[in-house]
């Protein structure tokens, strides 16, 4: 079966002007206009370079990457409001794009004369928009300002019509840009709820976020854009993971200039993490935490603890000292190691770690986000079938023939 779209070798080039020399004066202006000197130069930026992959038909795909690393002008270039440098796209379906509020309406029509008239956009017949008009109107919420300019509406009000237009009308692949931050809370969830829908209902969803709770919820697959090149791509939470590590990850980390924002005590901080003594840490094996920290008072019932956390900041693992040891008490100033060891049975992957530390109830410690904890995949496992798995957690299990 032939991809609903093929993304094929795609390039983007911007000229970018420099002024060589302001002008300070009218007659200095004047003079330049008759003059045979340029007052700019420019030169070449490459917004996107070599961009390929494909989406096969039902797929909720993520787009992701930094700001500027060419997100939206590879939107606009799949929407057709821009055309590539180099490469080409084979579509095999209708497109609907939803790139920023007001796109494909006209602010003098009311809201009714612009569900018809995006619909008519988007190929459809006045028969196929009527049979979805209450269905928009519902959704959007705009029931009372139907018959009002769209100048006049708000910003959230304008998205509201926008996504119910794009998502009623059935097109075959939605393209939905960061444009959902507008909106608030609830709508957001309203709309995250309607694209999974569409989805479910055989329909293909390209979808640019920031939000990766968002992207992690609704896509299955992704890229990760780097400077306009596909640097990462796959399920989608493997592609969180690479856009959140930020490179390599540190198995020894220095925290004493780590930030302790509303942490207000000057007797206890961490100093250090060593992360299973340096060694790689393998799906499925014991990891080794050595935590280093100074005092500089006696303290007594300290709890140690740690947290492991997911790409959207969800904690997987939480660990306190208590398991093991019913009390720390550190009679002697100065600097003191203590080291763990637990098993994640995580499957491969870039997480979280936070570090804390409390006494007598209150908070001595805590460090958000201080370092990454990678685990790799298992080598002796080779299966592609294992190393494709995009669960979280690996857990023992018994099996047996029944019948």
């Amino acid at each position: 079966m032939k991809p609903i779209l093929e993304i094929q070798h795609i390039s983007k080039r911007f000229r970018i002007a420099h002024e060589l020399q302001p002008y300070a004066t009218i007659r200095s202006r004047a003079a330049q206009i008759f003059s045979n000197r340029k007052s700019h130069s420019s030169e070449e930026f490459w917004a996107l370079k070599d961009v390929s992959f494909d989406i096969q038909a039902g797929e909720s795909f993520g787009i992701i990457g930094k700001n500027g690393a060419g997100k939206s002008t590879l939107l606009k270039i799949l929407s057709k409001i821009t055309p590539p440098t180099a490469g080409k796209i084979v579509s095999r379906g209708r497109i609907a794009s939803l790139l920023e509020v007001g796109t494909g309406f006209h602010p003098e029509l009311t809201g009714r004369e612009n569900i018809f008239l995006n619909g008519s956009i988007l190929g459809m017949k006045r028969k196929e928009i009527l049979n979805k008009f209450d269905e928009i109107v519902s959704f959007s919420g705009v029931e009372k300002f139907l018959d009002t300019p769209l100048k006049h509406y708000s910003s959230g009000m304008q998205l509201r019509l926008a996504f119910a237009v794009a998502a009623f009308l059935e097109p075959e692949i939605l393209i939905i840009d960061e444009v959902l931050a507008v909106g608030d809370a609830e709508f957001q969830k309203k709309c995250i709820g309607k694209m999974g829908e569409v989805s479910q209902s055989g329909r293909t969803i390209l979808f640019v976020s920031h939000n990766m709770a968002q992207i992690q919820s609704l896509c299955s697959k992704g890229i990760l854009l780097n400077e306009g090149k596909v640097s990462a791509t796959g399920t989608i939470g493997k592609v969180i993971s690479e856009y959140l590590s930020n490179g390599e990850v540190q198995q020894f980390v220095d925290v004493r200039n780590f930030s302790r924002a509303g942490i207000k005590n000057n007797y206890f901080r961490y100093e250090s993490i060593l992360i299973n003594d340096g060694k790689p840490v393998y799906e499925n094996q014991p990891v080794t935490l050595e935590l280093t920290f100074k005092n500089t008072e006696k303290l007594e019932d300290v709890v140690l603890g740690f947290s492991v956390t997911d790409a959207i900041n969800t904690t997987l693992i939480e660990c306190r000292s208590t398991a093991s040891l019913k009390q720390l008490n550190f009679s002697e100033q100065g600097i003191h190691k203590i080291r763990t060891t637990f098993n994640p049975r995580l499957s491969s992957g870039i997480y979280g770690l936070n570090i804390g530390a409390r006494y007598n109830l209150g908070i001595l410690e805590f460090l958000p986000g201080v370092t990454k904890l990678e685990i790799q995949a298992n080598p002796v496992q080779e299966m592609e079938w294992y190393k494709a798995s995009t669960g979280n957690m690996i857990t023992e299990s018994n099996w047996a023939i029944t019948t």
